[in-house]
């Protein structure tokens, strides 16, 4: 378990430097043509945030008549009603946009999209998810790529509506920035497997059809997707410089139903499409081995709970047997774990901040507690995995949006949001008092090796149940 914390932790170091290698510039192929594009929106009961999106997508600086709109709608309740108003309004403009409502939700997003791309009339197809505002230049800085006729898809830097409205969104942020930073440039830039977001990319038809179009079996069916189309010898363009604004979730509840299908997708293409990567003789040991650690990211999570549980009965083991002392002497190394993950950290904050200073006790209380919260998740991630890793099917449960962008909006009587208190919250709290009590022990032996460790998880844990029963009882 630690072993695994350790090589993935040396793994995220080693992007960070590939990622100093990297000369970022805003230089672009020349845009000569104009290609017929179809911008997908697929949406499910978003009667808060639809409208902005259909919008914002019709203000695209692009022909008229080389852009479709599809609204790949699902919506059960009052969202429909917004959207054929909406999309009425934005036809009168003379943008060619359809309302496509499919006979059945099979598939759930995948579905969606995959009923949609039959009928597109797009050489390439952009998709946005119901909580993006996308830039009215997007298509511009996109489409040119493909001029490369070997670019499959091109996927955007996400930028943050509402980074500042919680410490919840803050936390969020932070985290993201890393990946939309130091992992998607550094794996991108040396030629190895990224992935597609699910949203604010855009694809060129004919490579998602050649990787066998859009399939449900996982709930991350981008990253799918992405895997399918890069082992057929597609190449993904990843643009950093290119921001599409979304929102954060703001509730707790709302975050773990995000993190539960980013975690359990995530085993689950591991087991669809790792022995794939191994299999394939064209690619380089080193794209493997970062596929690897792509693919089984969301491991982690099982260590850390893993690892947190069973270090109390360690300490009693270090502390009662002095002949095995050495063995924990030897284990102090994998704290350089820490260290690695800090500078991966701090270099992705530096980018996301540019200009501005990053100081540095900021980031010294940022980030461990940072850390502090998603090891709180562990519990609730670590199921979603090992369900992904066996097979268990569950449904693809969407993130609730709010349309949260001030500190003055509220999200308290969110009709999306499960007023419900899942019982993983109670176990989460009795984890926290588990933890209070390494604390304890630790101090009573007047051992603090893993003091740290037992704040981290004890804070963590805490915090992810208080605000697990607050934003249930307040929906």
């Amino acid at each position: 378990m630690l072993l695994f914390i350790f090589l993935y932790a040396f793994a995220q170091f080693s992007l960070v430097l590939n990622y100093r290698k990297i000369v970022l510039n805003d230089t672009r192929p020349d845009f000569d043509e104009y290609p017929h594009v179809t911008i997908q929106l697929p949406v499910y009961n978003e009667k808060y945030v639809v409208k902005r999106l259909i919008e914002a997508v019709a203000e695209l600086d692009y022909p008229k008549g080389r852009m479709e709109i599809q609204i790949l709608d699902d919506s059960v309740d009052e969202t429909i009603g917004i959207i054929d108003e909406t999309a009425a309004l934005v036809k009168q403009k003379g943008i060619d946009i359809d309302v496509v409502r499919r006979p059945e939700r099979t598939g759930y997003k995948a579905g969606a999209l995959a009923y949609g791309l039959k009928g597109c009339k797009g050489e390439f197809v952009a998709i946005f998810d119901a909580d993006f505002i996308p830039k009215k230049d997007f298509l511009k800085k996109t489409v040119c790529f493909f001029k490369n006729p070997k670019i499959g898809m091109v996927q955007t830097k996400w930028e943050h509506l509402n980074q500042n409205f919680s410490f919840l969104t803050q936390l969020q942020a932070f985290g993201l920035d890393a990946h939309f930073s130091i992992e998607q440039s550094g794996r991108n830039s040396n030629g190895h497997f990224i992935n597609f977001n699910g949203t604010a990319g855009i694809w060129r038809k004919t490579t998602i059809e050649d990787a066998g179009g859009w399939q449900s079996d996982t709930l991350t069916e981008d990253l799918d997707l992405s895997y399918r189309a890069q082992l057929k010898g597609w190449e993904f363009k990843y643009l950093e410089n290119v921001g599409s604004p979304a929102e954060l979730p703001a509730v707790m509840n709302a975050l773990k139903t995000q993190q539960y299908r980013w975690t359990k997708g995530g085993a689950e293409c591991a087991v669809k499409n790792l022995p794939k990567v191994f299999d394939n003789k064209e690619l380089s040991w080193k794209t493997k081995i970062y596929a690897s650690f792509h693919l089984l990211n969301s491991l982690v999570f099982v260590c850390i709970l893993l690892t947190g549980v069973l270090s109390l009965p360690m300490l009693y083991i270090k502390n009662s047997f002095p002949k095995f002392d050495f063995i924990f002497q030897m284990a102090s190394v994998f704290t350089l774990s820490f260290f690695f993950l800090a500078v991966f950290y701090w270099a992705s904050q530096k980018e996301a901040l540019k200009a501005k200073k990053l100081p540095f006790v900021s980031f010294i209380l940022q980030f461990p507690l940072f850390l502090s919260i998603y090891m709180g998740l562990s519990l609730h991630n670590a199921i979603a995995v090992m369900e992904g890793y066996l097979g268990r099917k569950t449904a693809f449960v969407r993130t609730p949006k709010f349309n949260l962008v001030d500190k003055s909006d509220k999200w308290e009587g969110n009709k999306y949001i499960r007023k419900h208190v899942n019982p993983l919250t109670y176990i989460e709290m009795l984890l926290a008092l588990y933890f209070v009590g390494a604390i304890l022990v630790g101090v009573n032996m007047n051992d603090y090796g893993l003091l740290p460790f037992h704040i981290m998880l004890s804070g963590g844990f805490a915090t992810v149940a208080i605000f697990s029963f607050m934003h249930s009882h307040k929906s």
